[in-house]
């Protein structure tokens, strides 16, 4: 996978500043925060169910 530098950090923030403008951009940043949030916790309950499945099945192998 392709690293992401600086140039290419400038040309996203530039690009980033022209859609919004510099009064939006506090706004979006927010917006982009909370949904990383949420997309981490979802996946926090996931990998929590998978486990719980696991251990069940663990305990049904070991009966057997």
């Amino acid at each position: 996978m392709a690293e992401i530098g600086w140039p290419e950090l400038l040309v996203i923030g530039l690009v980033f500043v022209l859609l919004f403008g510099t009064q939006k951009i506090p706004g979006a940043m927010k917006g982009l925060g909370e949904g990383i949030r949420n997309f981490k916790d979802s996946l926090k309950g996931e990998t929590e169910h998978v486990k719980d499945l696991h251990q069940e099945l663990q305990k049904e192998i070991e009966k057997a």
